[in-house]
């Protein structure tokens, strides 16, 4: 009898054993962030931080998305629990056409916009009826024409506000062509065109930097602030409070200094 108690105690002391693992894996398994992110830069500046989240009891896991729908797509699904990719007006866009509720958690940083161009060097030297490619979608659209507004290329019409097309155009001295083209593809098609406005984080993998490779920059008071976004309610998280406090960290501001010292990437308070 002694015999058949003892052995039963080492059954339940080996059962309490698997479930107690069990649990303490679950628990862990609730402390996973899975953040979707577009490579450079805020998928390097997510992987910067994975260690001092893991030593809050944070894992983070990054998945690299290479374009600007599929992540928000992911998000509202619930597949991942906030990306980092896209400025707000492209957000509250992209929840007006698509019924989406996602949200602002914190603002990083800015990626300034410019206008790059392999066959001229200066503003000046575009000649009448030259090319320029746009992005496709409708805040990089209209973010890339005041732009080219701001630059004295063109004028929009005072109603077109963030969104604007190339149909609120209302002056056009030189003549200017457009073609709208998805985002992630302007880096490759800039030989095809006389210039292309690009976006930072398709224009730094690139090899492209604003402030030397530019025919124009976008000025340091960008409403474009690149965002940590999730589902509406979970803002407020603590895990996702953890990852905008730690992308706030010295250590990215660092990193963005000895990395991007043109300012192709500006954090944000």
């Amino acid at each position: 009898m002694k015999k058949f108690f003892a052995v039963l105690t080492v059954v339940l002391f080996a059962l309490t054993s698997v479930f107690a693992a069990g649990a303490k894996e679950a628990s862990a398994a609730t402390n996973v962030i899975k953040v979707g992110a577009t490579p450079d830069p805020h998928a390097i500046l997510l992987n910067l931080v994975v260690d001092n989240l893991a030593a809050e009891g944070y894992k983070l896991e990054v998945i690299e998305f290479t374009d600007y729908v599929t992540p928000n797509d992911a998000l509202e699904s619930g597949e991942i629990d906030a990306n980092y990719f896209q400025h707000i007006p492209y957000l509250e866009s992209f929840n007006t056409e698509h019924g989406y509720h996602l949200v602002n958690a914190g603002g990083i940083h800015v990626e300034p916009l410019a206008l790059y161009s392999k066959k001229v060097a200066a503003l000046a030297d575009l000649k009448d009826g030259a090319t320029i490619a746009i992005p496709n979608d409708p805040t990089n659209e209209g973010r890339a024409l005041l732009l080219l507004q701001s630059a004295g290329l063109i004028k929009l019409s005072d109603a077109s506000g963030l969104e604007a097309t190339p149909a609120d155009i209302t002056s056009n001295p030189k003549g200017l062509k457009f073609r709208e083209i998805e985002a992630a593809t302007l880096p490759r098609i800039l030989e095809d065109v006389d210039g292309a406005v690009i976006n930072g984080n398709y224009a730094i993998p690139a090899g492209l930097i604003a402030t030397r490779d530019g025919l124009f920059v976008e000025g340091a008071d960008s409403p474009y602030v690149n965002v940590i976004a999730v589902k509406a309610g979970n803002e407020n998280n603590a895990g996702i409070q953890a990852l905008v406090k730690a992308l706030k960290s010295d250590e990215v501001a660092a990193y963005v200094s000895e990395h991007y010292p043109n300012g192709e990437v500006v954090l944000v308070d």
